[in-house]
């Protein structure tokens, strides 16, 4: 019987020994701390109805308004931006590309009109509208690239983001970015971005005005000018297109204290430059700024 019981334990000595030699090896020689892992990140699922590139157009000052339609804006007929987006529109179904204009309160209050919203609250609705379309088409739509253009105000607002995207600050990754194109750009500076066509000596009017905010306030109330873009455009640097027409006060400005009371006027009087970027031979040779714009979405679409 002694020698019985004592076989028995042997043997019960023997299964949990090779158990534990079994479980050793499952945890360290087959799966040890170096081992990859077995699930990797998995690419995000984007959903059929999802285009692969939004166009989202930011128009200027007075050429958009907050509950415009922004599939078929209709606030202002002559908007510069529309001669952009509805070339993209023809050529391609919504379905493949979404051109999307920013609806915002495009607005610049001078001291003579108290009931306009002034240029940092306008400027501030835009950046605010058009990054939630953003997020919320990034949250449902992962894989889907965005092209960026702006006029103007317009062009300000996309540019602020770009800025911040491209600092990786921004609201979606900078890889989503196909590109931005920015016409009129009031705090352009040079060798900030990629120039397009002839070139300017001056700067943008909110890098001009930026030391004579306290001359800018009494005529353009709400309107401050808040200088270059700290850190240009960063990553997105090779991806951001700048288009200034020569003499234009808005993206032109020159970058010393005279005349400051002439250059903050031109802010919200009649630039006659500055309305003709659909027309003006002198911006880019051979084409104008509507017709480059189209052409480099396209490429950057069909790319």
């Amino acid at each position: 019987m002694k020698k019985f019981l004592t076989a028995v334990v042997a043997a019960i000595v023997v299964v949990v020994i090779a158990s534990g030699v079994v479980h050793w090896m499952s945890t360290s020689d087959v799966a040890g701390p170096d081992a990859p892992p077995t699930d990797g990140p998995s690419t995000p699922v984007q959903p059929d109805h999802c285009p692969r590139v939004e166009f989202i157009a930011a128009p200027g000052t007075w050429e958009s308004a907050k509950g415009d339609d922004p599939f078929n804006p209709t606030a202002n007929p002559m908007s510069f931006m529309l001669s952009i987006t509805r070339p993209l529109q023809e050529r391609y179904p919504a379905n493949e590309v979404k051109v999307w204009t920013l609806p915002y309160t495009a607005q610049f209050k001078n001291i003579n009109a108290q009931d306009q919203m002034s240029y940092d609250e306008s400027r501030e609705e835009g950046i605010s509208t058009l990054e939630h379309e953003l997020i919320s088409m990034h949250q449902e739509c992962p894989q889907t690239d965005f092209i960026l253009a702006g006029f103007s105000q317009g062009a300000v607002i996309a540019g602020d983001i770009a800025n911040k995207i491209g600092a990786d600050g921004g609201v979606i990754p900078a890889e989503r970015i196909r590109g931005v194109a920015l016409i009129a750009d009031g705090r352009r500076e040079p060798g900030v971005g990629q120039a397009v066509g002839n070139g300017v000596a001056g700067v943008g009017a909110e890098v001009s005005l930026a030391p004579l905010n306290l001359v800018v306030q009494p005529i353009v109330p709400g309107a401050t000018m808040r200088g270059p873009r700290v850190g240009g455009f960063g990553s997105l640097q090779d991806r951001v297109f700048d288009i200034c027409a020569p003499d234009d006060s808005i993206c032109d400005a020159p970058f010393n204290v005279g005349n400051a009371l002439g250059r903050a006027r031109g802010l919200v009087e009649s630039n006659g430059v500055h309305a003709m970027y659909a027309t003006n031979p002198n911006v880019i040779p051979g084409t104008t700024a509507n017709q480059w714009v189209v052409e480099w979405a396209q490429g950057l679409i069909n790319g």
